[in-house]
């Protein structure tokens, strides 16, 4: 299936049969964790805190609490509620964070940019907005300790969503494999699970690199078979054993199981809670699919399917109170199918693991190119599903964090408890960001955002207690987890904030870079030299470090700034804003690459030659603009060479050079307030020009004869463009270098002991055990010139 651009599947422009068919590959992506959730709810809940009895009120009172909580939680909320917060197609907690940003100046993301704002991915519904909304806004904004509040919340939720993909398939797997205790005696199932468990997940991890879109063809068709199994013996459940089961999805069971069981039931309500597990990934993995397609596949397949097992399960035990067996989905298997559903169990519940595996590839993916996780080495396993990574260094620590669980914890029970407590804090997380999309985004009143957040709010911190309860039962691991992996995110967020901050001040202006020459003995010597730097105007400090210790710097010079958005996806033809650094003769230029958040960043093969173009398409942008401004100029140049303070950006893609490019950028570097605490980084302000874009096929013109801008003047392209584009060509022909900035960060003098041992000890340590910057962009070593930077923060 092609996954390219997922938020091109509109429901409006889709037919009905291509919505079916995105519906049936859902299933294997989307509902693999969900659809097994039968396997250990009933298990778990019974484990210690209450007792199956004659009466039949306890497992009707359960039946009734998972009933309501799938329809409540999953139906009600995500389906019908949250999916439409999509950004841009997409999900997921960074999807609501960069949503959120966008409407309101929240973001603590360096090199923000007004240009930014142009591209068309970033969307922008302005209704009018009301005073409540207004003042909620402001508040918002106002308060810079609400702007780290809120990426704290964002991190914790990212770390629970790791947590939840080292639990899910220690679980799923161990959940699935436990049925051979029906078939083999307490002795041998002991040495027998454990290892089996074990066996497949290593398995599992060790196929990751291949990608699932290798294996993803098999996924939708193993859950179908599984929901229409657990569906189909629910159904002879119910039949066989007690027709009336339908009565306990009254509300009044819960009333009657509380009124029982009392602070007993409260307490296995962490139980319950894990009939729904996976419902995240309905939004999660919303860019893969389109909103309706995850609707229907839920409404019309997933939910009855485990309505049928759960009431399956229950008329089943309520036939059965003194078994020789624990409670397990199992025993209301009849003896003649066990193994063929011992299998078909194993099976989706390797699905199901394999996609919150991928979903947590992709977060981690998604809060490194925000800033918020060390730097690991991305691998993009297919060229045609977008979102397929793979990251090698992540999916080892996850399967030996796994096996180590498995081992460790041994039972469903703590398993379980671990990850209700995970699944309870991720849906409370995004429940709170909702609700402030519905405030800024959808402009609703307040009020309305409120009740959304009372209402299910409360639901979640009902279970989420229950699960709290558990601490010393296997909940403090998702805890310990989410504390050591929110100290990382934050302490490397807070670093790469204050590098940034320390590069703006110490950046060197346009005028000591114009002034170098051959006069201060400063050699300019063939080739491209491309300089990485996070600031998008300026001279970054680390260039004159590099030509004060070797005094040369190469013909043509190019300050690439590669940074990310607050949206999903940047389009390749708007990814590269292009500008002058000086005049024309200087040979110097400033790029910014953008991407989303989403995006995959090119290797340096594909990248270095797209940029040669990029420049070659500016070159003639600008000579062409140049003599339209005043055709009887011959070699006077193009525009920039007129005055060396103007930074005119212009996006260079796929356009038509004849006429100007759809956005044009006039950048004004302003002073930028920097705060001593973890503050927003204020926004260069710049001016946007939209003008139309006429798409042609891009191609690299370093001739200059039929241009179509000369053809239409009757007359030749100067020989200033001439020599320009002779320069770069000559310069792409000596070869390129990338110069990168290796950095050793140090806390200032007289700074508290919390922000040294953060800074000294604790970034440091993570800068010199993570992936260089020289692997994270993919500059081969052969070409990469290294310059070292202290930076005193």
């Amino acid at each position: 299936m092609d996954l390219d651009h997922g938020r091109c599947w509109n429901s409006k422009d889709s037919s009905w049969r291509a919505i079916l068919l995105l519906a049936y590959q859902s299933l294997g992506v989307v509902y693999g964790d969900l659809s097994i959730s039968p396997l250990y709810v009933y298990k778990n809940t019974f484990a210690e805190d209450i007792q199956h009895s004659d009466t039949n009120e306890e497992i009707f009172g359960v039946l009734s609490f998972v009933f309501w909580t799938l329809t409540l939680i999953p139906l009600f909320k995500y389906v019908f509620i949250v999916l439409r917060a999509d950004d841009n197609g997409e999900g997921g907690t960074f999807a609501l964070y960069s949503l959120i940003c966008r409407h309101a100046k929240l973001s603590l993301l360096p090199s923000r940019q007004l240009s930014d704002e142009a591209l068309s991915t970033y969307k922008l519904e302005h209704p009018p907005e009301n005073k409540n909304c207004s003042k909620v806004k402001i508040l918002l904004e106002k308060h810079k300790c609400l702007h780290t509040a809120l990426l704290i919340l964002v991190l914790l939720g990212t770390c629970m969503v790791i947590g939840d993909g080292l639990l899910t398939p220690a679980i799923s797997v161990f959940s699935a494999v436990s049925g051979l205790e029906l078939s083999m005696s307490n002795y041998h199932h002991e040495y027998a699970v454990i290892p089996i468990t074990c066996f497949i997940l290593v398995c599992l991890f060790a196929l990751q690199h291949y990608g699932t879109h290798r294996v993803g063809l098999f996924f939708a068709p193993i859950i179908l078979t599984w929901l229409l199994c657990i569906s189909t013996l629910g159904l002879y459940n119910i039949f066989k054993w007690n027709p009336q089961v339908y009565k306990a999805l009254s509300p009044y069971y819960m009333f009657k199981f509380l009124r029982k069981t009392r602070i007993s039931g409260w307490m296995s309500l962490g139980g319950i809670l894990l009939c729904i597990t996976g419902s995240e990934a309905m939004f999660a993995d919303l860019g893969h699919f389109s909103y309706i397609a995850i609707q229907i596949a839920f409404t019309f397949l997933v939910y009855p399917a485990l309505i049928l097992a759960y009431m399956g399960q229950a008329a089943y035990l309520s036939k059965h109170h003194h078994s020789i067996y624990q409670i397990s989905f199992y025993t209301s298997v009849p003896e003649s199918v066990r193994w063929p559903m011992i299998i078909v169990a194993i099976l989706a519940s390797v699905v199901g693991s394999q996609a919150i595996i991928t979903g947590t590839f992709s977060i981690i993916n998604q809060s490194q190119s925000l800033g918020c996780f060390p730097r690991v080495k991305v691998i993009h396993t297919s060229d045609k599903i977008h979102g397929q990574i793979y990251i090698p260094e992540i999916n080892w620590m996850l399967m030996i964090l796994c096996i180590a669980v498995t081992i460790g914890f041994r039972d469903t029970k703590h398993m379980g408890n671990a990850s209700g407590l995970a699944v309870m804090a991720v849906m409370l997380v995004t429940t709170c960001l909702t609700s402030l999309v519905i405030i800024l985004c959808w402009h609703k009143p307040p009020i309305l955002a409120l009740c959304f957040l009372i209402f299910f709010g409360s639901i979640e911190l009902l279970y989420f207690s229950a699960s709290l309860t558990k601490f010393t039962e296997g909940a403090w691991l998702p805890i310990l987890l989410a504390l050591f992996l929110m100290t990382i995110m934050f302490v490397w967020h807070y670093a790469t904030i204050k590098k940034y901050e320390f590069d703006l001040h110490n950046k060197v202006s346009l005028e000591w870079l114009l002034t170098l020459g051959p006069s201060l003995g400063i050699a300019r010597v063939p080739g491209i030299g491309v300089v990485f730097t996070d600031l998008t105007s300026g001279i970054p400090a680390n260039f004159s470090r590099f030509v004060t210790n070797l005094p040369a710097y190469h013909r043509i010079l190019v300050f690439v700034c590669v940074k990310s958005v607050p949206v999903p996806h940047v389009p390749p033809a708007e990814r590269y804003l292009v500008g002058r650094v000086g005049s024309a003769a200087h040979r110097s230029y400033r790029c910014i690459v953008r991407y989303g958040y989403r995006d995959v960043h090119q290797d340096v093969d594909s990248f270095e030659a797209e940029l040669v173009a990029k420049l070659v398409d500016f070159i003639h942008y600008d000579w062409s603009q140049a003599q339209a401004a005043n055709p009887r100029i011959e070699n006077e140049g193009p525009r920039s060479n007129r005055s060396s303070s103007d930074f005119r950006l212009a996006v260079i893609g796929m356009v038509d050079l004849s006429v100007p490019p759809m956005y044009q950028i006039d950048e004004r570097p302003e002073h930028l307030s920097v705060s001593a605490g973890l503050s927003s980084v204020g926004s260069i302000t710049d001016e946007t020009e939209m003008e139309p874009i006429i798409p042609t096929q891009k191609r690299v013109r370093f001739s200059i004869e039929d241009e179509p801008g000369a053809a239409g003047k009757g007359k030749e392209i100067n020989c200033g463009l001439r020599e320009e584009l002779e320069d770069l060509f000559n310069a792409q022909q000596a070869g390129t270098a990338f110069i990168l900035g290796h950095s050793n960060v140090q806390a200032k003098q007289g700074s508290n002991l919390l922000r040294r041992l953060a800074i000294n000890f604790g970034y440091n340590f993570l800068s010199r055990n993570c992936r260089g910057p020289d692997v994270v962009l993919k500059v081969p070593p052969v070409s990469l010139l290294e310059v070292g930077m202290v930076y005193v923060v």
